[in-house]
């Protein structure tokens, strides 16, 4: 009996310290469970800024950029530094080089896409190259981004470009400028390549005509549309960026919008309906700010007057 009685305590002080043994995990299972809980709310909430910061996403071969080309990766209009190359290289007279520097002075002062003054350079452009093979207006091409392009390249849009691309993403330019010019603007950033107006031609010689309409507005939405479909994308997931109003369409075919240098009306559009922005200007557009009408014609009238004394200068 002493030898039970001896056993008795012990086993009782063992029960004890196994129920004091199983009271400690369960708290200590608690309280680590509380904060495992916790820190999966703190991860929770930190989600959205961690999904900005990782946008876009490695990897994801559905996605793509579609990039606006003028005023949105380059300053200035293409198709007006086009013009002027091609003066350079006479392909039109003086008269029409004054067309293009007003287009082009009115075009940076007002930031926006004017229907009127677009359809007026792209008739003048078929006009002059209409008669000219689809090969030596290539080779100009190249020369006329070297002289007038290369410079005016916002480093802020082409850096949102190369983020695309080092994730592995196709990036395309969708441009009412001509498919030859934009794709040329394209293989010059290492962009995937360029939807542009396509002019028509004729055992590569160009008839003068377009082929559809000018890819501008609607259009460049049923471009990007047509090509996600032919490339198996996920509209989505893809990104799209511009400067223009004109160019909501597109943007909203998109599950990532972006304004960059936005024109007032696309400003208010995107805010409305909390789109990223991005601005890249040094400092706003003069005609944002209301200057006077006076002062705006004289500035237009500068551009004009510069054209033609470039133009007696080298002559």
């Amino acid at each position: 009996m002493a030898a039970l009685g001896w056993l008795t305590p012990r086993r009782r002080s063992a029960t004890a310290r196994s129920v004091l043994a199983g009271e400690a995990a369960a708290e200590a299972a608690r309280k680590s469970s509380l904060q495992l809980e916790q820190e999966r709310e703190e991860s929770a909430a930190a989600e959205p800024e961690a999904a900005e910061q990782e946008f876009p996403v490695v990897g994801d071969v559905r996605a793509a950029a579609f990039f606006d080309l003028d005023n949105t990766v380059m300053q200035g209009a293409a198709i007006f530094h086009f013009g002027r190359g091609l003066y350079k290289r006479k392909f039109f007279q003086r008269r029409e080089l004054a067309r293009f520097a007003w287009q082009q002075a009115w075009f940076r002062l007002a930031g926006v896409e004017d229907p009127e003054h677009m359809q007026d350079a792209r008739d003048s452009a078929l006009s002059i190259v209409k008669g000219h093979r689809v090969s030596e207006l290539m080779s100009i091409g190249e020369e006329i981004y070297d002289e007038y392009m290369a410079d005016r390249i916002w480093p802020g849009t082409r850096g949102l470009a190369q983020a695309h691309l080092d994730a592995g993403q196709k990036v395309w330019l969708v441009t009412a400028a001509p498919v030859e010019t934009a794709t040329i603007i394209a293989r010059r950033l290492g962009l995937t390549g360029a939807l542009g107006t396509v002019a028509e031609s004729v055992d590569g010689v160009y008839t003068g005509r377009l082929v559809g309409e000018p890819l501008h507005g609607p259009a460049k939405a049923e471009a990007v549309r047509a090509l996600a479909a032919a490339e198996g994308l996920d509209l989505g997931r893809c990104a799209a960026y511009s400067d223009s109003h004109n160019d909501i369409p597109m943007l909203s075919l998109v599950g990532h919008p972006y304004a960059i240098n936005p024109d007032a009306k696309l400003r208010k559009h995107a805010k409305d309906r909390e789109w990223r922005l991005r601005d890249y200007r040094t400092g706003r557009k003069a005609a944002k700010v209301g200057i006077p009408a006076a002062a705006g014609l004289g500035a237009l009238a500068g551009g004009t007057a510069a054209a033609v004394a470039l133009h007696r200068r080298r002559h």
